[in-house]
């Protein structure tokens, strides 16, 4: 699906989200989790294709989204104290709703504040600069400056130095993995190997978000009917087959 973002329409990730759902006129408390986290994340990748830097919130928001995505995934869903099944989506949900809320009333509260403003004159303001300028006398200042005063400025420019020089810097490291990408290679994997041990998957590349994806995909394709899962004892002790190649066995 292609379609046009103009980047001064979202002033956050909750903006952003509400884009979507308008837009596919989705129903907003029965969210198409997979959908929507797809379009947010070309969303973010629109940004880093154009050196925009990603704001916080939309990092944290694009995160929730992948966790609830995951959560979805789950064979066996969260149940309450009284064993009712969790929603993954139900916190975003009341997010959005509230959000909503309270943007739209932003119009008529931005009307009323223009009304405000052009009840109150606001004065002149080359007048106003002036009135100061005479108030304060430069030159006295200058004449009364001493080497300890220059030192105090000097160490206070010094202290917002280092702090501005050691502020945490966000970067998003962006990993070769896809979940559709690990799903086509755990089928292609399947083909040589029939009964596929998820032991030899993770041998193959052995990093921690590479096993993440792999496992997220594995369980995709047990939702889509596409495989089935043996279980073993042990850790990590399963392995899985096509069910096209269980049925004819």
């Amino acid at each position: 699906m292609s379609f046009e973002i103009k980047l001064p329409l979202f002033e956050g990730p909750f903006d952003l989200l509400l884009f979507f759902i308008e837009r596919d006129e989705l129903d907003i408390h029965d969210i198409p989790i997979s959908n929507i986290t797809s379009d947010f994340l070309d969303y973010l990748h629109r940004l880093e294709e154009m050196n925009i830097e990603v704001a916080s919130e939309f990092i944290l928001v694009a995160a929730t989204l992948m966790r609830i995505k995951s959560k979805m995934l789950l064979p066996r869903p969260q149940l309450d104290e009284e064993g009712n099944e969790i929603d993954p989506r139900e916190e975003l949900v009341r997010h959005l709703l509230e959000y909503k809320k309270y943007k739209s009333v932003l119009e008529q509260l931005q009307q009323m504040e223009e009304a405000e403003i052009d009840k109150e004159k606001r004065g002149n303001l080359m007048k106003e600069v002036k009135s100061l300028s005479e108030t304060v006398n430069v030159e006295s200042e200058l004449q009364d400056m001493d080497l300890y005063k220059l030192l105090k400025v000097y160490l206070k420019v010094m202290e917002r130095y280092e702090v501005e020089k050691n502020k945490p810097k966000h970067e998003v490291v962006q990993y070769p993995y896809t979940i559709s990408g690990q799903r086509d290679y755990v089928m292609n994997a399947l083909i040589e190997t029939p009964r596929l041990p998820f032991e030899k998957i993770i041998a193959h590349d052995p990093n921690k978000i590479a096993v993440i994806f792999n496992f997220l995909a594995i369980l995709e394709l047990l939702q889509m009917n596409l495989i089935t899962m043996h279980l073993g004892e042990g850790f990590n002790n399963f392995w899985i087959e096509k069910l096209e190649q269980v049925a004819a066995e």
